[in-house]
Protein backbone atom coordinates (compact mmCIF):
# COMPACT_ATOMS: atom_id res chain seq x y z
CA UNK A 1 0.00 0.00 0.00
CA UNK A 2 1.34 3.21 -0.97
CA UNK A 3 1.61 6.12 0.94
CA UNK A 4 0.68 9.89 0.42
CA UNK A 5 4.01 10.80 0.59
CA UNK A 6 5.24 8.70 -2.42
CA UNK A 7 3.74 10.97 -4.43
CA UNK A 8 5.94 12.97 -7.28
CA UNK A 9 4.73 16.68 -7.02
CA UNK A 10 6.37 18.86 -10.14
CA UNK A 11 7.79 21.86 -8.20
CA UNK A 12 9.46 23.76 -10.95
CA UNK A 13 7.88 26.70 -11.92
CA UNK A 14 6.59 27.61 -8.57
CA UNK A 15 9.61 30.10 -7.91
CA UNK A 16 10.72 27.27 -5.57
CA UNK A 17 14.46 28.16 -3.98
CA UNK A 18 15.08 24.39 -4.26
CA UNK A 19 14.06 23.39 -8.29
CA UNK A 20 13.84 26.83 -10.13
CA UNK A 21 17.52 28.42 -8.90
CA UNK A 22 19.47 25.62 -9.68
CA UNK A 23 22.08 27.21 -12.03
CA UNK A 24 22.24 30.39 -9.65
CA UNK A 25 22.82 28.06 -7.25
CA UNK A 26 24.94 24.94 -8.90
CA UNK A 27 25.39 26.37 -12.21
CA UNK A 28 23.12 24.00 -14.39
CA UNK A 29 19.97 23.04 -14.55
CA UNK A 30 19.53 19.22 -14.99
CA UNK A 31 20.58 18.24 -11.52
CA UNK A 32 18.14 16.72 -8.53
CA UNK A 33 18.27 19.28 -5.53
CA UNK A 34 18.67 17.63 -2.29
CA UNK A 35 19.99 20.51 -0.49
CA UNK A 36 17.85 23.40 1.53
CA UNK A 37 15.54 21.99 4.14
CA UNK A 38 11.71 21.87 2.70
CA UNK A 39 10.23 18.76 2.26
CA UNK A 40 9.06 17.52 -1.28
CA UNK A 41 6.11 16.97 0.22
CA UNK A 42 2.83 18.43 0.39
CA UNK A 43 1.46 20.12 3.44
CA UNK A 44 -1.31 18.71 5.22
CA UNK A 45 -4.84 19.37 4.09
CA UNK A 46 -5.97 21.35 6.92
CA UNK A 47 -3.48 23.82 6.56
CA UNK A 48 -4.29 23.60 2.63
CA UNK A 49 -8.04 24.08 3.15
CA UNK A 50 -7.79 26.54 5.65
CA UNK A 51 -5.47 29.09 3.62
CA UNK A 52 -8.15 28.79 0.38
CA UNK A 53 -10.97 29.63 3.52
CA UNK A 54 -9.00 32.78 3.84
CA UNK A 55 -8.08 33.64 0.49
CA UNK A 56 -11.98 33.28 -0.66
CA UNK A 57 -12.68 36.32 1.39
CA UNK A 58 -10.76 38.10 -0.50
CA UNK A 59 -9.71 40.62 1.77
CA UNK A 60 -6.07 40.74 3.18
CA UNK A 61 -5.57 43.52 5.55
CA UNK A 62 -3.47 44.48 8.20
CA UNK A 63 -3.53 41.31 10.57
CA UNK A 64 -1.95 40.72 14.30
CA UNK A 65 -1.73 36.96 15.85
CA UNK A 66 -4.58 35.90 17.22
CA UNK A 67 -5.49 34.48 20.61
CA UNK A 68 -6.67 31.62 19.22
CA UNK A 69 -3.24 30.79 17.79
CA UNK A 70 -1.26 31.44 20.88
CA UNK A 71 -3.58 28.99 22.81
CA UNK A 72 -2.82 26.43 19.74
CA UNK A 73 0.48 26.94 20.50
CA UNK A 74 0.49 26.61 24.18
CA UNK A 75 -1.28 23.54 23.47
CA UNK A 76 1.06 21.80 21.18
CA UNK A 77 3.82 22.57 23.38
CA UNK A 78 2.08 21.35 26.44
CA UNK A 79 0.64 18.41 24.71
CA UNK A 80 3.83 17.57 22.29
CA UNK A 81 6.82 18.12 24.65
CA UNK A 82 5.23 18.44 28.33
CA UNK A 83 6.22 21.93 28.05
CA UNK A 84 3.68 24.49 30.32
CA UNK A 85 3.82 27.91 28.42
CA UNK A 86 1.78 31.12 29.54
CA UNK A 87 0.68 33.11 26.12
CA UNK A 88 2.08 36.46 27.62
CA UNK A 89 5.70 34.42 27.16
CA UNK A 90 4.77 34.48 23.06
CA UNK A 91 6.21 36.81 20.45
CA UNK A 92 5.57 36.33 16.80
CA UNK A 93 8.41 36.91 14.14
CA UNK A 94 8.50 36.31 10.26
CA UNK A 95 10.96 33.62 11.47
CA UNK A 96 13.98 31.94 13.49
CA UNK A 97 16.94 33.67 11.33
CA UNK A 98 15.07 37.02 12.04
CA UNK A 99 14.48 36.16 15.84
CA UNK A 100 18.67 35.12 16.13
CA UNK A 101 19.12 38.37 14.98
CA UNK A 102 16.76 40.36 17.19
CA UNK A 103 18.02 38.69 19.87
CA UNK A 104 21.81 40.05 18.73
CA UNK A 105 20.38 43.21 18.44
CA UNK A 106 18.70 43.64 21.85
CA UNK A 107 21.01 41.98 23.84
CA UNK A 108 24.31 43.10 22.47
CA UNK A 109 26.36 45.42 21.36
CA UNK A 110 28.64 46.12 18.79
CA UNK A 111 32.06 43.81 19.62
CA UNK A 112 30.38 41.97 21.75
CA UNK A 113 31.19 38.11 22.12
CA UNK A 114 28.51 35.34 20.66
CA UNK A 115 29.32 31.72 21.16
CA UNK A 116 27.87 28.65 18.59
CA UNK A 117 28.75 25.30 18.44
CA UNK A 118 29.76 24.11 15.01
CA UNK A 119 29.50 23.08 12.66
CA UNK A 120 25.87 24.83 12.53
CA UNK A 121 23.44 26.32 10.43
CA UNK A 122 25.67 28.23 8.39
CA UNK A 123 22.79 31.80 8.55
CA UNK A 124 24.03 31.77 11.66
CA UNK A 125 26.53 32.96 11.02
CA UNK A 126 26.08 36.20 9.00
CA UNK A 127 23.18 36.82 11.64
CA UNK A 128 26.78 37.67 14.17
CA UNK A 129 29.12 39.04 11.67
CA UNK A 130 26.67 41.39 9.68
CA UNK A 131 25.94 43.00 12.96
CA UNK A 132 29.08 43.63 14.08
CA UNK A 133 29.67 40.75 16.57
CA UNK A 134 32.35 38.62 17.19
CA UNK A 135 32.51 34.72 17.09
CA UNK A 136 33.59 32.19 19.16
CA UNK A 137 33.15 28.79 18.17
CA UNK A 138 32.76 25.86 20.99
CA UNK A 139 33.10 22.82 17.89
CA UNK A 140 31.62 19.40 18.58
CA UNK A 141 33.83 16.14 19.11
CA UNK A 142 33.19 13.98 16.86
CA UNK A 143 33.57 10.50 18.09
CA UNK A 144 32.82 7.23 15.66
CA UNK A 145 30.50 9.23 14.12
CA UNK A 146 29.08 10.44 17.31
CA UNK A 147 28.97 14.60 18.09
CA UNK A 148 28.94 15.30 21.76
CA UNK A 149 29.39 18.95 23.46
CA UNK A 150 32.79 19.51 24.38
CA UNK A 151 32.09 21.25 27.99
CA UNK A 152 35.63 21.64 28.69
CA UNK A 153 35.78 24.07 26.23
CA UNK A 154 32.30 25.34 26.11
CA UNK A 155 33.28 27.20 29.96
CA UNK A 156 36.78 28.11 28.84
CA UNK A 157 34.96 30.09 26.12
CA UNK A 158 31.53 31.13 27.97
CA UNK A 159 34.70 32.33 30.81
CA UNK A 160 36.01 34.89 28.40
CA UNK A 161 33.27 37.49 28.13
CA UNK A 162 31.28 35.89 26.27
CA UNK A 163 27.05 37.70 26.19
CA UNK A 164 25.18 35.60 24.07
CA UNK A 165 25.22 31.48 23.25
CA UNK A 166 22.82 30.47 19.99
CA UNK A 167 22.18 26.77 21.12
CA UNK A 168 20.44 24.06 18.04
CA UNK A 169 18.55 21.94 19.71
CA UNK A 170 18.03 19.09 18.03
CA UNK A 171 21.20 20.63 16.20
CA UNK A 172 21.57 21.07 12.55
CA UNK A 173 23.76 19.47 10.75
CA UNK A 174 24.46 16.90 12.33
CA UNK A 175 20.91 16.00 14.12
CA UNK A 176 21.83 15.46 17.41
CA UNK A 177 19.19 15.32 19.71
CA UNK A 178 20.52 16.59 23.48
CA UNK A 179 20.06 14.74 26.75
CA UNK A 180 18.51 15.85 29.63
CA UNK A 181 22.60 15.79 31.22
CA UNK A 182 23.56 17.86 28.76
CA UNK A 183 20.73 20.56 28.69
CA UNK A 184 21.71 21.27 32.51
CA UNK A 185 25.16 21.45 31.86
CA UNK A 186 24.22 24.39 29.22
CA UNK A 187 22.26 26.16 31.46
CA UNK A 188 24.04 25.52 34.09
CA UNK A 189 27.78 27.13 32.96
CA UNK A 190 25.24 30.12 31.48
CA UNK A 191 23.94 30.87 34.51
CA UNK A 192 27.72 30.77 35.90
CA UNK A 193 28.82 33.55 33.02
CA UNK A 194 25.55 35.35 32.94
CA UNK A 195 25.13 34.23 29.18
CA UNK A 196 21.84 34.76 27.62
CA UNK A 197 20.67 31.47 25.68
CA UNK A 198 19.20 31.53 22.70
CA UNK A 199 17.78 28.42 21.56
CA UNK A 200 16.70 27.44 18.27
CA UNK A 201 14.24 24.71 18.42
CA UNK A 202 12.54 24.70 14.86
CA UNK A 203 12.96 21.11 14.36
CA UNK A 204 11.88 19.83 17.95
CA UNK A 205 8.33 18.23 15.92
CA UNK A 206 10.95 16.26 13.76
CA UNK A 207 12.41 13.66 16.30
CA UNK A 208 12.92 10.12 15.80
CA UNK A 209 12.15 6.86 17.91
CA UNK A 210 14.07 5.92 20.89
CA UNK A 211 14.68 10.07 21.37
CA UNK A 212 13.17 12.77 22.46
CA UNK A 213 13.20 16.71 22.70
CA UNK A 214 13.22 18.54 26.26
CA UNK A 215 12.44 22.21 25.04
CA UNK A 216 15.77 23.73 27.31
CA UNK A 217 13.70 26.34 28.36
CA UNK A 218 11.23 23.96 30.15
CA UNK A 219 14.37 23.64 32.40
CA UNK A 220 15.65 26.88 32.80
CA UNK A 221 13.09 28.30 35.88
CA UNK A 222 15.07 26.57 38.42
CA UNK A 223 18.38 27.21 36.79
CA UNK A 224 18.83 29.82 34.31
CA UNK A 225 16.20 32.59 33.63
CA UNK A 226 18.41 34.26 30.81
CA UNK A 227 17.01 31.89 27.84
CA UNK A 228 14.53 32.46 24.81
CA UNK A 229 13.49 29.81 22.44
CA UNK A 230 12.37 29.73 19.03
CA UNK A 231 10.04 27.33 17.26
CA UNK A 232 8.00 27.16 14.13
CA UNK A 233 5.83 25.14 12.68
CA UNK A 234 7.06 25.60 8.99
CA UNK A 235 9.94 22.99 8.93
CA UNK A 236 7.44 20.43 10.35
CA UNK A 237 4.32 21.00 8.18
CA UNK A 238 6.29 22.40 5.11
CA UNK A 239 5.17 26.08 5.18
CA UNK A 240 8.76 27.66 4.79
CA UNK A 241 7.17 30.05 2.07
CA UNK A 242 4.58 31.51 4.90
CA UNK A 243 7.22 33.09 7.38
CA UNK A 244 5.58 32.45 10.71
CA UNK A 245 7.75 31.66 14.11
CA UNK A 246 7.28 32.07 17.53
CA UNK A 247 9.82 33.24 20.47
CA UNK A 248 8.99 32.11 24.07
CA UNK A 249 10.21 34.66 26.29
CA UNK A 250 9.36 33.99 30.03
CA UNK A 251 11.61 36.55 31.14
CA UNK A 252 9.93 40.26 31.03
CA UNK A 253 12.91 42.15 31.09
CA UNK A 254 14.02 40.14 27.90
CA UNK A 255 10.75 39.95 26.08
CA UNK A 256 10.35 43.95 26.13
CA UNK A 257 13.82 44.58 24.66
CA UNK A 258 13.01 41.96 21.91
CA UNK A 259 10.34 43.45 21.12
CA UNK A 260 11.45 46.67 20.88
CA UNK A 261 13.74 45.80 18.69
CA UNK A 262 11.74 43.72 16.35
CA UNK A 263 9.38 46.60 16.12
CA UNK A 264 12.35 49.00 15.36
CA UNK A 265 13.29 46.66 12.30
CA UNK A 266 10.04 46.36 11.17
CA UNK A 267 9.80 42.62 11.87
CA UNK A 268 6.46 42.59 13.88
CA UNK A 269 3.92 42.40 10.65
CA UNK A 270 3.45 39.08 9.82
CA UNK A 271 1.68 37.10 6.57
CA UNK A 272 -2.03 36.22 7.09
CA UNK A 273 -1.57 33.09 5.25
CA UNK A 274 1.36 32.05 8.15
CA UNK A 275 -0.84 33.04 10.76
CA UNK A 276 -4.24 30.62 9.49
CA UNK A 277 -1.59 28.35 8.77
CA UNK A 278 0.21 27.75 11.70
CA UNK A 279 -3.07 27.84 13.42
CA UNK A 280 -4.25 24.69 11.14
CA UNK A 281 -1.02 23.03 11.94
CA UNK A 282 -1.21 23.16 16.02
CA UNK A 283 -4.76 22.33 16.15
CA UNK A 284 -5.49 19.86 12.88
CA UNK A 285 -2.35 17.93 12.00
CA UNK A 286 -0.49 15.81 14.56
CA UNK A 287 -2.00 12.57 13.14
CA UNK A 288 -0.64 13.88 9.44
CA UNK A 289 3.08 14.36 11.60
CA UNK A 290 3.05 11.19 12.94
CA UNK A 291 2.43 9.82 9.13
CA UNK A 292 5.29 11.86 8.06
CA UNK A 293 7.61 10.66 10.88
CA UNK A 294 7.05 7.02 10.04
CA UNK A 295 7.60 7.67 6.28
CA UNK A 296 10.87 10.17 7.64
CA UNK A 297 12.51 7.36 9.46
CA UNK A 298 11.78 5.05 6.83
CA UNK A 299 13.07 6.85 4.28
CA UNK A 300 16.19 7.54 6.69
CA UNK A 301 16.60 3.22 7.21
CA UNK A 302 16.84 3.12 3.52
CA UNK A 303 19.36 5.49 3.02
CA UNK A 304 21.89 4.22 5.82
CA UNK A 305 21.97 0.93 4.60
CA UNK A 306 22.26 1.88 1.26
CA UNK A 307 25.15 3.48 1.25
CA UNK A 308 26.23 0.95 4.49
CA UNK A 309 25.75 -1.50 1.04
CA UNK A 310 26.24 0.44 -1.75
CA UNK A 311 28.38 3.37 -1.19
CA UNK A 312 31.05 2.21 2.14
CA UNK A 313 32.94 5.65 1.12
CA UNK A 314 30.89 7.76 2.51
CA UNK A 315 29.49 7.50 6.05
CA UNK A 316 26.19 8.64 6.94
CA UNK A 317 25.83 10.49 10.46
CA UNK A 318 22.70 9.17 11.31
CA UNK A 319 20.58 11.90 12.74
CA UNK A 320 18.58 11.80 15.93
CA UNK A 321 16.03 14.35 14.49
CA UNK A 322 15.36 16.76 11.26
CA UNK A 323 15.50 15.15 7.90
CA UNK A 324 18.63 16.66 6.93
CA UNK A 325 21.85 13.85 6.56
CA UNK A 326 25.41 14.71 7.33
CA UNK A 327 27.55 12.75 4.97
CA UNK A 328 30.83 12.14 5.52
CA UNK A 329 32.65 12.08 2.28
CA UNK A 330 36.55 12.16 3.72
CA UNK A 331 37.32 8.77 2.37
CA UNK A 332 36.61 9.66 -1.09
CA UNK A 333 39.56 10.24 -3.63
CA UNK A 334 38.17 14.26 -4.00
CA UNK A 335 39.51 17.28 -2.66
CA UNK A 336 37.54 18.56 0.26
CA UNK A 337 37.01 21.56 -1.88
CA UNK A 338 35.67 19.78 -4.95
CA UNK A 339 32.98 17.92 -3.54
CA UNK A 340 30.18 20.48 -4.71
CA UNK A 341 31.67 20.22 -8.15
CA UNK A 342 31.64 16.42 -8.06
CA UNK A 343 28.28 15.74 -6.67
CA UNK A 344 26.76 17.99 -9.38
CA UNK A 345 28.95 17.59 -12.32
CA UNK A 346 29.58 13.27 -11.77
CA UNK A 347 26.88 12.60 -9.64
CA UNK A 348 23.74 15.72 -10.57
CA UNK A 349 22.77 16.08 -7.30
CA UNK A 350 22.83 19.48 -5.53
CA UNK A 351 23.48 19.17 -2.07
CA UNK A 352 24.23 21.28 0.44
CA UNK A 353 28.65 21.88 0.80
CA UNK A 354 29.54 20.95 4.30
CA UNK A 355 31.87 23.88 4.53
CA UNK A 356 29.13 26.25 4.59
CA UNK A 357 28.57 24.89 8.42
CA UNK A 358 32.48 26.33 9.63
CA UNK A 359 35.23 24.40 8.79
CA UNK A 360 34.22 21.80 11.12
CA UNK A 361 32.37 21.07 7.75
CA UNK A 362 35.10 20.14 5.67
CA UNK A 363 34.51 17.36 3.84
CA UNK A 364 30.94 16.83 4.57
CA UNK A 365 27.98 17.44 2.62
CA UNK A 366 24.53 17.24 3.79
CA UNK A 367 21.79 15.35 2.37
CA UNK A 368 18.05 16.28 2.33
CA UNK A 369 15.82 12.70 2.33
CA UNK A 370 12.22 14.23 3.37
CA UNK A 371 11.23 13.28 -0.82
CA UNK A 372 8.79 10.61 -2.41
CA UNK A 373 11.10 7.33 -1.57
CA UNK A 374 11.83 6.87 -5.53
CA UNK A 375 13.00 10.39 -5.66
CA UNK A 376 15.58 9.72 -2.77
CA UNK A 377 16.38 6.10 -4.31
CA UNK A 378 17.26 7.96 -7.76
CA UNK A 379 19.33 10.25 -6.34
CA UNK A 380 21.33 7.61 -4.19
CA UNK A 381 21.59 5.79 -7.38
CA UNK A 382 23.73 8.58 -9.04
CA UNK A 383 25.74 9.16 -6.44
CA UNK A 384 26.67 5.20 -6.03
CA UNK A 385 27.47 5.63 -10.20
CA UNK A 386 29.23 8.75 -10.05
CA UNK A 387 31.46 7.26 -6.88
CA UNK A 388 32.22 3.95 -8.83
CA UNK A 389 33.48 5.49 -11.39
CA UNK A 390 36.38 7.28 -9.28
CA UNK A 391 37.50 4.09 -8.92
CA UNK A 392 37.36 2.64 -13.16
Amino acid sequence: MGSIFDEIIDRKNTKSLKWDYCRQRFGKDDILPMWVADMDFKSPSPIIEAIIRRAEHGVFGYTEASEKLSDALAGWMKNRHNWRIDNKWIVYSPGVVTSVNTAILAYTNPGDRILMQTPIYYPFYSSIRDNERELVVNPLKKNNGYYEIDFDDLENKLADNVKLMIFCSPHNPIGRVWKLCELEEVLRLCKKYDVILVSDEIHSDLVFKGHKHIPINSLAEGIHKKCITLVSPTKTFNIAGLSVSAAIIPDLELKSGFKKFLNKNGSNMLNIFGLTAAEAAYTSCEKWLGELLEYLEDNLNILVEYFQSNIPQIKVIRPEATYLAWLDCNDLPVPADKLKEFFVNKAGVGLNDGITFGKEGYGFQRLNFACPRKMLLEGMERIKKAVQALYI
